[in-house]
């Protein structure tokens, strides 16, 4: 039996079935449209600075030494004056008291057990894609990032705002170590596709700020790569101005594959029916927007996806590519209609560029060497999308033999499926990355930066290794 798993693991075929795209994103405009609040901000000094204390002692050692230990003496610096001051600077909570409360809120929700299973499992998605970016194997030949090492901490909150992340650059000023990570509270129950954004905030923002130089180097290699080309209408600036974004779309592609690019189209259409009323891909790009249009975002996974290593990135490629020409109209960029041809080129170009550039700031090494998609993990997806549909107890042999970011990726195309069941692979997900983060020596008592370090190097590596047991 076991035989013909392993076979049946190295032949597996992903099914491209997105026919359920429309209940997902529906999905997604009622978890949007709940607008499901949060716990209160923390702002009464004393009683946080107690709740800090006391919730310092649930963190593991590591999170206590670089993100707890620091935070509490930045605030017993700043004393109760200091600290309202800066709520007072910022009402909007949009700059430095929003990024204060929120690294007290990941601090207080994770030490005080606030929503702990889908906060336990969103840690170790972060946790799995930070390591799998960061860890020595796959950074061989590659320095350190040079501001953190440590993975995002997450929190709930700020629904108005979508998912969204404070980068090591920006906590460091609270002489914090790490990144927080936000999600709508909503999607701690509900809206599946809003998952898909988690790389992007991980693997994207929160790493390209780690490494200094990173984000200039990838905007000059995008704006020489498309003037090179012959690219016009402004387009070499467009993409260029907005790297941050685009880049980090790419790098969820990198670590989540097909999924990542899929995912994050019906999450868009989802939060657009919830707004405007149109499940569709926005394609005007204002200029104050730091993201590219929805349109150009869309264009830009699909052909992320086709550079991928596994060989049903082309097919996947197409069915997204075929998603997004669904809602494609006329675009308009910075006030400046653009030709349809033109921005799709432009996009490919782009990602390209982005995934495959060796660049100075990493080595000589490009962005899709240190992580990439490949059959190993498309088939593992594969697998695990069949024990996402079910439901009852786990046994031990699916409790191992597969990472987060397989999980993620599995649930969300098989919710993209036909007459897939969102409700019970949201909660399977969930489940299955509780006990996975149950096991993650870094939220054990050693300090354990990047448990994808901690793993044999065998002479001999088998023909057809059990990465899964089902």
């Amino acid at each position: 039996m076991q035989g013909m798993l392993e076979r049946n693991r190295i032949t597996a075929v992903t099914k491209l079935d997105v026919s359920n795209m429309s209940v997902c994103i529906e999905n997604v405009k009622k978890a949007v449209l709940s607008n499901l609040q949060g716990p209160a901000a923390p702002t009464d000094y004393h009683q946080l600075m107690g709740r800090l204390h006391a919730a310092k002692a649930k963190l593991p050692k590591i999170y206590q030494e670089t993100v707890a230990i620091p935070f509490i003496k930045e605030l017993d610096k700043l004393g109760q004056q200091g600290f309202i001051e800066i709520l007072i600077q910022d009402p909007s909570r949009t700059r430095a008291a929003g990024l204060m409360l929120d690294i007290a809120q990941s601090i207080l929700q994770n030490g005080e057990g606030y929503n702990a299973l889908a906060t336990d499992a969103f840690q170790e998605i972060v946790s799995d894609l930070y390591d799998g970016f960061l860890s020595a194997e796959d950074r061989e030949g590659i320095k350190e990032p040079d501001l953190s090492i440590i993975p995002a901490l997450v929190k709930w909150g700020e629904p108005e705002n979508g998912p969204y992340t404070w980068p090591a650059d920006a906590t460091a000023v609270f002489k914090v170590q790490a990144a927080i990570v936000s999600l709508p509270p909503a999607h701690a129950t509900n809206g599946l596709l809003a998952w898909s954004s988690i790389p992007h905030e991980v693997c994207g923002h929160d790493i390209l700020h780690a490494d200094l130089g990173l984000l200039q180097e990838l905007a000059n290699v995008v704006r020489n790569r498309l003037n090179s080309e012959n690219i016009g209408q402004g387009l070499p600036d467009y993409w260029a101005s907005r790297i941050d974004e685009t880049a980090s779309d790419v790098l969820g592609v990198l670590n989540l594959g097909p999924a990542a690019a899929i995912g994050l189209i019906g999450y868009f259409r989802g939060m657009n029916a919830a707004f405007s009323g149109r499940a569709q891909l926005r394609n005007e790009g204002p200029t104050r927007d730091p993201h590219a249009a929805d349109i150009l975002r869309g264009y830009l996974g699909a052909y992320a996806t086709a550079l991928l290593e596994f060989d049903q990135a082309g097919a996947w490629a197409e069915v997204i590519e075929s998603e997004v020409d669904k809602d494609l109209s006329n675009i308009k960029l910075n006030g400046r209609a653009i030709d349809a041809n033109t921005a799709k080129r432009s996009a490919r170009i782009v990602a390209e560029a982005i995934m495959k550039t060796k660049l100075a700031s990493l080595e000589n090494h490009s962005l899709d060497e240190i992580q990439n998609w490949r059959n190993e993990d498309e088939s593992v997806a594969t697998l695990l999308r069949t024990l996402l549909q079910t439901t009852g107890s786990l046994t031990d042999e699916h409790r191992s033999g597969f990472y987060a970011a397989h999980v993620v990726a599995a649930a969300i195309t098989e919710g993209l499926s036909r007459e897939a069941d969102l409700q019970v692979i949201f909660n399977r997900m969930l489940s299955l990355l509780k006990l996975m983060h149950g096991t993650n020596p870094a939220w054990g008592p050693l300090f354990v930066q990047h448990p994808g370090d901690i793993s044999r190097h065998l002479l001999y590596h088998p023909a057809t290794p059990n990465l899964i047991s089902l």
